[in-house]
C-alpha cells in the first residue's frame, strides 16, 4: 500500500517555486521519491529551492520562466524531458493576487492576475499534456476564494481561480480517457505565503477564529502531503476533483 504514494521514478514540475507554497510543495515532491524540475521568473530565488530539494533526496533542474510566456511553458517541459527522460506530474503553483477595488481595478491589474494563474496553468498543462505518457498527473493549485469570499476586494483572483475549478473538470474530461493523464485541483485555505505577508494587522486571526474550524492557519507541508497524494498512484481513480486543504473553512 504505501509504495502507491511513492513518486519514486517519475519526474515533476512545479512552476513558482521561489518562494511561499512552492517551495514546500518542491521539497514535499523530493522527499516523495521524486526528480524535480523547478521553475519561476525570479532566478535568485530558485537557487534556495534547488538546495532544499537536493537535501530531501531528489535531483533538481532549475529553469527561469514566465508561464504567461508561451515559449517559456514548452522550454521548461522539453529541459525536463530531456534531463529527466520524461515528464510525470506537473504542479501549477505559480500565482499572484491582488486587493483592489472593483470601481478602481484597472484592466492590466485584472489582466495581470488572470493571465498568470488562469492562462499561465492552460499554457503549462497544454505543453505538458503534449508528452505526458499513461499513468501522469497534472495537479491545478486553486484556492478557497473560487468558491468563497474573504472580505477583501479580490476580483481578480477570485475570478482566475474560480476558473481554475473549470479548467481543471475539462481538461480531466477530455485528456484521462483519451490519454491516461490525470488533472486535480487543490484549494489551499490561509496558509503562510507571500499574500498573507500582506494582510493588515489582526485580519488573519478574525478569519480564522471565525470561519475556520481547525483554527489555525496550515502548514505548507500539509498542503505538500495532499498534493503528494493526488500526484501519486494512491489516487490513480480520482481525476476531475477539487480537493479543499483548508482546516475546514469552506463547510462554515
Amino acid at each position: 500500500m504505501l509504495e502507491r504514494f511513492s513518486l519514486a521514478g517519475k519526474t515533476a514540475i512545479i512552476t513558482g517555486a521561489s518562494s511561499g507554497l512552492g517551495v514546500a510543495l518542491a521539497a514535499g515532491f523530493a522527499a516523495a521519491g521524486a526528480d524535480v524540475v523547478i521553475c519561476a521568473r525570479r532566478a535568485e530565488r530558485l537557487a534556495e529551492t534547488a538546495r532544499l530539494v537536493e537535501e530531501a533526496g531528489g535531483r533538481c533542474l532549475s529553469v527561469t520562466a514566465d508561464v504567461t510566456v508561451v515559449e517559456d511553458c514548452d522550454r521548461v517541459v522539453a529541459a525536463a524531458v530531456e534531463t529527466f527522460g520524461a515528464l510525470d506530474v506537473l504542479v501549477n503553483n505559480a500565482g499572484v493576487a491582488s486587493a483592489y477595488p472593483a470601481t478602481r481595478e484597472d484592466p492590466a491589474q485584472f489582466r495581470h492576475v488572470v493571465d498568470v494563474n488562469l492562462m499561465g496553468s492552460y499554457w503549462m498543462a497544454q505543453a505538458a499534456g503534449r508528452v505526458m505518457r499513461p499513468g501522469s498527473s497534472i495537479l491545478n493549485i486553486g484556492s478557497v476564494l473560487g468558491s468563497t469570499t474573504a472580505g477583501l476586494p479580490q476580483a481578480a483572483y477570485s475570478a482566475s481561480k474560480a476558473a481554475i475549478i473549470g479548467l481543471t473538470r475539462d481538461l480531466a474530461q477530455q485528456w484521462t480517457g483519451r490519454k491516461g493523464i490525470r488533472v486535480n485541483a487543490l484549494a489551499p485555505g490561509f496558509f503562510p505565503s507571500e499574500m498573507t505577508e500582506g494582510y493588515q494587522p489582526g485580519y488573519l486571526e478574525r478569519q480564522l477564529a471565525a470561519r475556520v474550524p481547525a483554527g489555525r492557519p496550515g502548514d505548507p507541508e500539509e498542503l505538500a502531503a495532499a498534493a503528494v497524494f493526488l500526484s501519486s498512484d494512491a489516487a490513480a481513480y480520482i481525476t476531475g476533483v477539487l480537493l479543499p486543504v483548508d482546516g475546514g473553512l469552506l463547510i462554515t
